[in-house]
């Protein structure tokens, strides 16, 4: 992995000499953020050696230096999925990549089904914490100790004074969020009643098919982490009705708007 991380930094590095404090991972239909963005430099995934291709809609394959309200970011726009059989480790590949750009901290958006009876379609929830089921860990393998510990503590994966501060920004902007407990799971079917029911039972708020890798990587390698999920379908008991990937981005698109006034607020906290 060192010698394909060297090689598409090489690449990224001779295309903008942008140096990012903050990553930002856009979900599916979230791409909304891009547009508050002083774009410096967009370059398609394709062309950075050994990055994976974007392969569902509403990911565009774009990694995006700018400024967003004075701070330097790189925007995923796009991310990628273990259900699209890439590895945990491809999947991750561009968390290890931010890192060596530079980045301190990771914002990570995504679209989820929510189980909270409390929660409505179209709510944004602040991710607490997080129940993985994926079948693998994106850590699985040896251990390179320039990347981080063999065992890193996951017991704040969510930066609790990042919530803190998005929850001052959402008061002062009359957003209203929820909280919560996301579940990450390795699609791409969406739950069945049963499963839904499983995980609520086990503690989880939400769920959805990413986030749990990167955030993984993101804490191993010592970058703070900010997570949240708009609620685009509802998995509640009595309420499971039949979901499409087109009704999830209809959903995400619609919160949009609120979710970018989050994260355009939050810059100055951070």
């Amino acid at each position: 992995m060192q010698d394909r991380l060297k090689e598409a930094i090489q690449y990224i590095q001779g295309e903008t000499a942008l140096k990012p404090e903050i990553g930002i991972i856009l979900g599916s239909g979230l791409g909304g953020l891009v547009n508050e963005i002083k774009i410096k430099k967009s370059i398609p995934y394709n062309l950075i050696p050994s990055f994976p291709i974007s392969t569902v809609e509403g990911h565009h394959g774009n990694l995006i230096f700018g400024f967003i309200a004075g701070k330097a970011v790189v925007i995923m726009q796009g991310r990628f999925h273990y259900y699209e059989g890439y590895s945990m480790q491809q999947v991750t590949f561009p968390v290890r990549i931010m890192k060596e750009l530079g980045i301190h901290t990771l914002l990570i958006s995504n679209a989820a089904g929510g189980m909270n009876p409390a929660f409505s379609v179209g709510d944004i929830m602040l991710i607490t914490d997080h129940i993985s089921l994926f079948p693998e860990s994106p850590l699985r393998g040896p251990n390179e100790a320039s990347f981080g510990t063999r065992f890193p503590d996951m017991s704040s994966v969510y930066c609790k004074s990042i919530i803190a501060s998005a929850k001052e920004v959402a008061l002062a902007m009359h957003l209203s969020l929820q909280e919560g407990v996301y579940a990450g799971v390795q699609g791409p079917c969406f739950e069945t009643p049963a499963e839904y029911r499983y995980l609520r039972i086990i503690g989880a708020d939400a769920v959805g098919m990413s986030t749990v890798p990167e955030a993984i990587v993101a804490t191993h390698a010592g970058i703070k982490c900010f997570g949240v999920s708009v609620i685009t379908d509802l998995g509640i008991e009595g309420q499971v009705q039949t979901i499409s990937h087109a009704e999830v981005i209809k959903a995400a698109n619609e919160a949009g708007s609120r979710l970018t006034q989050l994260f355009v607020g939050l810059m100055s906290h951070i």
